[in-house]
Formats: C-alpha cells, structure tokens, sequence
C-alpha cells in the first residue's frame, strides 16, 4: 500500500479503515514511521527476555523499557519525535547487551528478524515496508497479531502505573514478552494466535488486580466522594492523565506555595481516594472528557500536567501553548517535559509551580458536584441494599456502560442511551465514557445512585468484582446469568486490554461502540461474535428494545 503511514489502532481511525496520511489524533506521518520502528525494536528486545527467562536471566532493566515503549505508543501518549528516537536507540541497545548476554551464557536465539534487525538513527523512517503494520500480509493473521499488540499496549499502561508504585508481576512481563514473540513468529496458526489473545486477556485480569492492589494499598480504598466542579480565586495546576503517583508528588510539592491543584479528565476518580483528602489545596475537578481540552485548557489560564496518554497537539494559536508539561511516557513537541523520579527521590515539578504561580486563577465554567468512588469496595459495602433491591425488583438491570470517550457525533448515542433506560436500572461505569452521562440528572433508586463510577478505565476491574460477587449472592452458576447488559464505547488500546479480560473471564454478549475495531478482519469478527456474542450497537430505540426491554 503506497501510504505516507498506516495505523488503525483507535476506534477513530479514518473512514473505521485506517489513516494513511495525518492520524486523526494529531499524529504525523514521521511520528507513526517511529512508533512502527519502536514497536518492531521493542519485539526483539522482548523475544531477547523471553529466551533468556526460559533459563532463569530475564532482565528487569529490558522489561520496564518493553512497558515504557508499549506505553508510548498507545493513541494520544506521545507526540514527540526525538523522544521516540531516543526511546529506539535505547531499545536497540539493550537488544544487543542481552544478545551479547545471551551467547556468553550459552542461551540459544532463534532465527527471528526482529531479533537481529539492526538500524542506525539516519535510517529509522526508511523501514516502513518492513515494520509497519501491512508488513503482514494475511488480513486475519494481521488481525489476530494486532489484537494481541494492543492488548499488550493497554497492559504495559496499566502494569507501568502499579511499577511507579513499586507493585510488579514476573508472570505478566512472561506474558507481554511470550505475547510480542508470538507476534514477530510467522508459523503460527489462527488458531494458537487465538489462544494467546484470550492468554493476554487472563494476563490483564492479572495487571488490573496488581494496579488495583496497587493503589489502594498506598491511597486507601476508593470512597463515596462529592467531586467540586467550581473553581478558588487561587493559581492552579491543573493534572490530566491516570498516574496517581505523579500526582501525589505534585500535591506533596505544591503544599504552602498558594498553589491549587484541579484534576482533568481520567484524574478525577483521584478525588475519591482518602490518602489524597488530607491536602487541602487539592480542590476539585476542572472540564470533563479528554476531548474538550483546547476549550477547557484555554480558560484554565495555569499550567496543564500530562501524566499519561489523552493528548491532543494545540493548534498553534492557542492560548495555553506553553504551558503544557509531560512527564513518564507522555511527550509532545514544545512542552516541557519532567524527567524520570531518581532511585528514593520525587520527580522534579518546581517548574510547573513556578509557573502556576505567574497564571491568573481558572475561569469558572461550571458549579456544582459529582459524586464519585464507587469501586469494588465500596460497592460491596452496600452489597445487601443491592441485592434487596433486585429481589424486591426495584432493580430490574444493571448496564455496564464503560470504556472511552471520543470526539465523533455518533457517540452521542451514549448520552440518549443513558436518559433512555428504564429508572429501575444501574449504570456501572469506569474510564472516560462517564463524562457522556454522569451530569444527567438519572437520580437514585432506594439511595443507591442510578450511575455508579468505579472510576478510571482500569478500574474496569472492580466491575469485574462487582459482577463475580452478585453471581455468588444469587447463586448462579455463570456471570452471563446475571441481569447485566454490556455496552462498552471503545477508543484506544486500554480498552482493548479490558475487553480481552472479559473475554478471558468468560463474559459474553459484550457489545462494542460506537464503530467495531478497524484492525478486526471479518473473518475474526466472525469467530468473536460465534464464540462470544460480540456485537455492535444500533440506535437507542432498537438496542432498548433488544437489550433491556
């Protein structure tokens, strides 16, 4: 295919085919090149690890650099072309110390491309024939090999965030390197390619529950919160992303300098974890959906911290060009970006506070208050009100509406969805789908809120829980007995890893939106809907009548 690039890794891919000239998220041609290169050095380094596993030398060191490359070419993470030829060069490095490891320790290496591919920097966009995605040229097995890659991009995310808590799992690197072996092999069947899609699904089960653990064992469980939406008449900062540890050093930095601190987009549940109520200038939520951040970020007026992916590059007029920062394995041209946390020190955001503290204070758009924390925990807490109320039929459904958010009209269909449902049923939500629904109105049943936000989207996992544990007060014998409809809007690869670990734990008649994946051949398509009922979605009015009437 003559195209400058090629990539349908996100639900919006151009024309639900591919985009071939500018990605639709703000990514250039040379920016993909970089990531295709990035990935095929990063499956050599990982088939490197995974022979010398086998005999007991994995290497820690190309395990954090497999998740960080992983990581930064998830949609929207990073925008940064140096940053990325930096991240190359490193990879290949590394790919050759553990060559050279291995030989000396007498470890035996396949003869597999992306194991002794090497290339200089000058070189690294004259490859896109070789290491791009269309290098496969069987569509299914292209669209099983690309399944498991992003799910494995979705993992590394999560994974990544429990490591900068110092919560890790040997058997999940196991995974994520046997996952990238299988795809640089070219003998394997659909069949075997399959059985590692559902393998990187149990694996995610596995990453959610460590990030899980992760993060209520150091901020404390998840509780019902009354979220702020108004703003102070303070300077702020306000922090975008999903990495609760930066954003603990930031509120710990931040403290007696007059400073506020605002969450944005997937931040939000941070308000709900008890650990972080102790900082009094930590205030609220500021703008809702990742979407809407050249509006939302023009009136912030402070300076804007991105921890993770959800980026979209400013257009060159904008007001706040300038007071972007990355950090981790987020990056962007022209932002500032904080370097790595140093072994026992915090990461260095001086220079995000001295400039918060030269801004006017945000212009409010909004007042008012979400309620927020209703994960696992807290949802168990109140366990027997739910169940009293499904056997007394004041609930009827409960609908898992969780997953992205995303820019296209279609999606809309989520908001009328929502108002649409019957009032005796429950919306379980988590990532950044919610912001479609959670200012609605829907009102309560018995006290128990009709919308109840687990919070960020791998905090999917605590629907999982829920599930599991109605199936056992019930008695059933299946999950799919439970009255429970799952309508999940997609976006990029973190809901992909979440979408396998449903998969892997045997939910069916999961139905995906508002597009099914580009990167699905028909033929997998088939198989996913023969085998797990998945399906698409139609207009409220039908999808109603099919699902919950």
């Amino acid at each position: 295919m003559d195209a400058q690039m090629f990539c349908f890794q996100c639900q919006e891919t151009a024309g639900n085919k591919g985009c071939t000239i500018k990605g639709v998220c703000g990514k250039e041609p040379q920016t993909a090149q970089l990531m295709d290169m990035l990935m095929y050095a990063t499956r050599g380094l990982a088939a490197v690890n995974y022979k010398l596993r086998e005999k007991g030398l994995a290497c820690k060191d190309a395990e954090h650099l497999i998740l960080d490359a992983l990581f930064s070419t998830i949609t929207n993470a990073n925008f940064d072309d140096n940053a990325l030829k930096a991240k190359i060069a490193k990879v290949f490095a590394h790919k050759d110390e553990l060559i050279a490891y291995a030989k000396e320790k007498g470890v035996s290496l396949p003869e597999m491309d992306e194991i002794w591919f090497k290339v200089e920097a000058h070189d690294y966009l004259s490859y896109k024939d070789k290491v791009g995605v269309l290098s496969e040229s069987n569509e299914d097995i292209r669209s099983l090999k690309q399944l498991i890659v992003y799910g494995v991009k979705g993992l590394a995310a999560y994974v990544e965030h429990a490591l900068n808590l110092n919560y890790e799992d040997d058997e999940i690197y196991l995974v994520l390197e046997e996952a990238l072996y299988a795809v640089s092999s070219h003998n394997l069947s659909a069949d075997e390619l399959t059985a590692m899609v559902l393998k990187v699904g149990s694996a995610g089960v596995k990453g959610m529950a460590l990030l899980d653990k992760a993060n209520t064992t150091t901020y404390g469980n998840p509780e019902i919160t009354k979220v702020n939406l108004g703003v102070r008449n303070n300077p702020a900062i306000l922090i975008s992303g999903h990495d609760l540890k930066d954003l603990e050093e930031l509120l710990e930095q931040t403290q007696g300098t007059g400073v506020d601190v605002y969450t944005h987009g997937e931040m939000l549940p941070a308000n709900s974890y008890p650990f972080f109520k102790k900082y009094p200038n930590f205030v609220g939520n500021y703008g809702g959906s990742w979407w809407h951040q050249k509006e939302e970020f023009s009136t912030f007026n402070g300076p804007i911290l991105f921890t993770t992916n959800c980026i979209v590059p400013p257009k060159a007029d904008a007001n706040y060009i300038g007071k972007i920062f990355t950090t981790g394995s987020a990056g962007l041209p022209g932002a500032i970006h904080i370097a790595p946390r140093e072994k026992g020190k915090q990461k260095d955001f001086s220079q995000v506070i001295a400039m918060a503290k030269q801004c006017p204070p945000p212009t409010e758009f909004e007042k008012g208050e979400l309620v927020a924390g209703f994960a696992h925990h807290q949802v168990l807490q109140l366990a027997d009100k739910v169940i009293d109320a499904v056997k007394q039929g004041a609930i009827k459904k409960f609908v898992v509406m969780a997953g992205c958010d995303g820019r296209m009209k279609s999606r809309a269909y989520y908001t009328e969805f929502a108002e649409a449902l019957p009032k005796d049923t429950v919306i379980l939500t988590a990532g950044c789908a919610k912001y479609r629904y959670n200012k609605l109105p829907l009102g309560d049943i018995g006290g128990i809120p009709r919308v109840l936000d687990a919070g960020q989207c791998n905090d999917s996992y605590s629907l999982v829980v829920i599930a599991l544990a109605l199936k056992e007060a019930f008695g059933l014998e299946d999950v799919n007995q439970l009255p429970i409809v799952y309508n999940i809007a997609w976006y990029e690869q973190k809901a992909v890893i979440v979408l396998l670990a449903l998969l892997s734990l045997g939910v069916k008649n999961i139905h995906l939106g508002p597009t099914l994946p580009a990167f699905l051949s028909p033929n997998v398509v088939n198989v996913l809907v023969q085998n797990f009922g998945i399906g698409g979605i139609s207009t409220v009015e039908e999808d109603m009548k099919n699902w919950i009437a």
